[in-house]
């Protein structure tokens, strides 16, 4: 007898269904704690990139008031940009009027946009921003619905 249990465990293959249950109880704990998670990352990579297309814009302005320090009104909108400083705008490219994108010529230069969707409803908007207060914005893109980048404070709501 105990000849014929060893065989019939040997011959036997596969799971049963207790042990497939279990395994896809553990996967399913797994997805509903990462799902969430990744989604968050998403997000706050999406306001990343927005981050980094205004400061592409501000770099390409530099260069334009350096190259046109004439420039009579102080001011560079996207489109003088786009005309050999800047080839893409990123983000800012989807903005209605590309002359509401533009940077003001100071001591840092400025930028000032309108709000700009980079996930879902989730907007931000840059009044008279320079490179430093986008730099030292900490805020989370999956924490706020609505984000406001100054020269002196951050915005969230």
């Amino acid at each position: 007898m105990k000849k014929f249990i060893q065989k019939k465990l040997k011959e036997q293959k596969g799971m049963t269904l207790i042990e497939l249950l279990a395994v896809i109880v553990i996967i399913a704990i797994i997805a509903a704690i990462a799902i969430p998670a990744i989604g968050n990352i998403i997000e706050n990579s999406r306001y990343g990139a927005v981050k980094s297309d205004a400061s592409n814009v501000l770099s390409a302005a530099n260069i334009y008031f350096t190259e046109n320090p004439e420039d009579a009104d102080g001011k560079a909108t996207l489109t003088e940009l786009k005309a050999g400083y800047l080839q893409s705008a990123g983000i800012f490219d989807k903005v209605p009027t590309a002359a509401d994108v533009y940077v003001t010529k100071s001591n840092p230069n400025t930028l000032t946009s309108p709000a700009v969707k980079y996930s879902g409803d989730k907007t931000i908007t840059f009044t008279g921003a320079t490179q430093d207060a986008i730099n030292s914005n900490t805020t989370k893109g999956s924490a706020v619905k609505t984000v406001t980048i100054t020269t002196t404070t951050t915005t969230t709501n």
